[in-house]
């Protein structure tokens, strides 16, 4: 934690916390800095206003920019959790509501957030997911739309969405057939298992895999040795974005489908949804409200 030490935090979000270095190179969100008051580790509403706030605020216009200046951003979390998902409660309620436009509404909120990421707010960040804890649903496909993977041993990941009817519609898609095959990245969102770091390690899914508390560890090298050069990784994200596009419209005609797919759910499927927010609840290690 010697570097992290150095960084300067910031505390004006309530529901993440962010470790910044002197000089902007590098950014640190730590979701779910609100877990020891109780709140569940998943993308509430609120969470999502400071993520995307923060990034934003550290998005750099073009003219900004400074020729081989590299900057990273790293997402971590503060709970036990890396990230439970999406807020099943939020959307058993819209559901039963009947509230498209509600719902198209926060998945589109998902939808900025993810593409952002995945290009580089903007183009000259490399964005890493550290994950020390589990990441379900949503939370993995926010890790997934990172550059880089870094994940400890003994966490668990995976898309459970199947179990209610419905499917992860934020991304997984998308960016699972950027790590493996279409044929493997189906099966795995079908199929609805968790994984461990070390089997998605060997999948080709998680680029980094560490021993139990090494993970912050292995990001700071990580950036160390990106920034020894930093015009290839400037260029890499150039080279991503040609070769391995994941368009905006790409990501907004899938979420409309899984809105589409939510909304025809029943009853049955909604009391499932419920009682996996209860599970993950017991899995985070905290009370329901």
């Amino acid at each position: 934690m010697s570097n992290i030490e150095k960084l300067q935090r910031t505390t004006q979000f309530p529901t993440i916390r962010i470790e910044s270095a002197p000089d902007n190179g590098s950014h640190w969100m730590f979701m779910h800095n609100d877990a020891a008051a109780g709140a569940r580790p998943c993308f509430r509403s609120d969470l999502l206003d400071d993520m995307w706030k923060f990034t934003s605020s550290i998005t750099l216009r073009e003219s900004e920019r400074q020729p081989g200046r590299l900057r990273h951003f790293v997402l971590a979390s503060a709970a036990n959790a890396f990230n439970l998902g999406g807020d099943l409660d939020l959307f058993a309620k819209l559901i039963r509501s009947n509230d498209r436009e509600h719902l198209l509404g926060y998945a589109r909120r998902c939808i900025d957030g993810v593409y952002t990421l995945n290009t580089g707010l903007g183009g000259d960040v490399r964005t890493i997911a550290l994950l020390q804890g589990d990441a379900l649903g949503g939370g993995l496909e926010m890790a997934l739309a990172c550059h880089t993977i870094v994940a400890e041993e003994g966490v668990e990941m995976g898309l459970p969405e199947v179990l209610f009817g419905l499917f992860p519609g934020m991304g997984a898609y998308s960016f699972l057939c950027k790590r493996v095959s279409p044929q493997l990245a189906e099966r795995i969102i079908l199929e609805g298992n968790m994984y461990s770091a070390e089997e998605f390690h060997r999948m080709g899914i998680v680029d980094v895999l560490v021993p139990k508390g090494e993970g912050v560890a292995a990001v700071e090298n990580l950036i160390r040795q990106q920034q020894r050069a930093p015009y290839s990784h400037l260029a890499m994200n150039q080279v991503r974005g040609l070769a391995q596009r994941v368009s905006y419209d790409e990501l907004m005609g899938i979420t409309e489908i899984w809105v589409d797919t939510a909304l025809a759910l029943g009853d049955k499927s909604l009391r499932m949804m419920e009682r996996i927010v209860r599970a993950q609840e017991k899995r985070a290690g905290i009370k329901a409200a």
